[in-house]
């Protein structure tokens, strides 16, 4: 089983995102679940949601408190909430900033994890070049795609178009794309740098 934790602020589209991974993982003939943890309901606060992927029936029903992969999509909640609290080792991380992992100062947190399942993405930004909007979720799903392989970019794009149609599902489909792409050549360069 696959266990994924979504991190982000009230308004962001955090339980959104687990949805429409949950639709993605069905549509490639998996079993997903798909489910939010709320605190104070309102807009700006913390918010988390999780979701699992699998081959066969899920059962369990409890909140992710091991993830495999953690998404950031608000990089401001990394001075107020453990984000990282149960991470899996070896497990996945990618956040929804435009600065380095350096940068955010958490080089030393994730020493000891492999780097090509590091990430940091640009969501936000993607999301306004296509969306027109600061709603970086369905553009971090495609980074997910990219960082993991846990799930296609297809289905991420059939989920994406199903959840939003029209306009709004081709805009948010073309910032799944354009993350997805901005993941890949990222991990590219680490695969570049490793083999020189």
């Amino acid at each position: 089983m696959f266990q994924v934790r979504i991190h982000g602020r009230g308004g962001q589209g955090v339980v959104t995102a687990a949805e429409i991974l949950s639709v993605a993982a069905f549509a490639e003939g998996r079993h997903a679940q798909a489910f939010p943890s709320f605190g104070s309901e309102r807009t700006g606060a913390p918010v988390v949601s999780f979701c699992r992927i699998d081959d066969r029936e899920i059962r369990t029903r409890e909140p992710v408190m091991e993830p495999d992969a953690i998404i950031v999509q608000d990089v401001t909640l990394l001075h107020q909430v453990d984000l990282f609290a149960g991470l899996v080792p070896g497990g996945y991380v990618l956040i929804n900033t435009s600065q380095s992992f350096t940068e955010l100062g958490l080089d030393s947190l994730f020493a000891t994890f492999r780097p090509e399942r590091l990430r940091t993405c640009p969501a936000t930004d993607i999301a306004l070049e296509h969306v027109g909007r600061a709603l970086p979720n369905a553009a971090l799903l495609g980074g997910f795609a990219a960082l993991t392989g846990e799930i296609t970019l297809d289905a991420i794009d059939v989920a994406v178009r199903d959840r939003f149609v029209g306009p709004v599902g081709e805009r948010n489909a073309a910032a799944v794309s354009a993350a997805y792409a901005f993941v890949a050549l990222g991990l590219k360069e680490v695969a570049d740098v490793a083999t020189t």
